[in-house]
């Protein structure tokens, strides 16, 4: 049995810090977490301003922001981690936790992320993760309260973060 297919949770599931770090999300059990595919080189990019705003807003009260950067969509996360890191930080001043670049679609698809796109389908019932920059938010229970898609700003993500703190 698959890692996604045991999991019952988002805590269920590990990643790696840019860094290298092991980054288990049990670390984060009893918090909302939004978790969103990032890339340095794509339109939506200045997202990362609001995704900083909602993690600097909320933080305090139980809410994580995860990076997860991916070169899937137009090669539009090109760089190695320490060029990652370099970027969000000197352009975006991200202080949210950002993870190893991933595959979010396909056969090395991470298995947090087939896990997330089984437990809240896209438009029409879709799986597949269609751009970058596309958030699921998760409640306290471990379980997915909502995927938005990559036009959809962070800012308009507070009333449900509200809801699920």
């Amino acid at each position: 049995m698959s890692a996604a297919a045991a999991a019952k949770t988002a805590f269920d599931f590990a990643a790696q810090t840019l860094d290298g770090q092991p980054a288990p999300l049990e670390a984060y059990r009893g918090q909302v977490l939004l978790i969103v595919n990032t890339a340095s080189k794509c339109g939506f990019t200045p997202q990362y301003k609001g995704l900083e705003s909602l993690w600097e807003t909320y933080k305090a009260r139980g809410f994580a922001v995860l990076g997860f950067p991916c070169n899937q969509f137009g090669a539009q996360e090109p760089g190695d981690a320490a060029e990652i890191a370099n970027f969000c930080s000197l352009t975006y001043d991200v202080s949210f936790p950002m993870m190893s670049k991933i595959e979010v679609n396909g056969p090395k698809m991470h298995p947090l992320y087939a896990w997330l796109k089984r437990q809240k389908k896209g438009l029409l019932g879709s799986e597949s993760v269609k751009w970058n920059f596309t958030k699921f938010l998760i409640g306290r229970d471990g379980q997915v309260i909502g995927r938005y898609g990559p036009t959809t700003e962070p800012k308009a993500l507070e009333r449900d973060i509200e809801a699920a703190l």
